[in-house]
């Protein structure tokens, strides 16, 4: 827990208490100090206010401590625009279709070859952006 605090203080210590505290919506400077201080028992950031100083300062050192504190690596992940809605389905399922296509081909023989598995692979991966392309469609439709 006190890489966590460590690094709650450290995005404080280097975006500004006063700019963390307008831009992220806290009632002061002097309060965002006191919970970004690990050693200041009775005042300790929750979960919502981590949340706001993160989504402002773009800086995820405390999500990244957490991550390492139960055994995981951060990494982020470029999220693709979303399109039009049926547009995005329509191409989900092109691409799943010929993973589907590649597979039932490649299986045709009795066995999957070095060839085919890496074609299969990237296609896999089509797929896989190509799901993220549909969320971010729903999640903006």
């Amino acid at each position: 827990m006190q890489e966590l605090m460590k690094a709650i203080y450290d995005v404080v210590d280097d975006h500004g208490a006063g700019r963390i505290a307008e831009g992220a919506d806290f009632t002061s400077r002097t309060l965002v100090s006191q919970k970004a201080n690990p050693h200041y028992e009775t005042h300790r950031m929750n979960v919502e206010e981590l949340h706001r100083i993160m989504k402002f300062t773009q800086d995820f050192r405390p999500l990244k401590a957490w991550a390492e504190v139960f055994g995981f690596d951060l990494v982020s992940k470029d999220m693709p625009e979303g399109i039009n809605l049926n547009s995005a389905l329509l191409r989900l399922h092109a691409d799943l279709a010929d993973v589907t296509r590649l597979a039932f081909d490649a299986q045709a023989d009795g066995r999957v070859c070095s060839r085919e598995k890496s074609e299969l692979l990237k296609e896999a991966e089509e797929v896989i952006v190509s799901l993220e392309v549909f969320k971010q469609s729903v999640k903006a439709a």
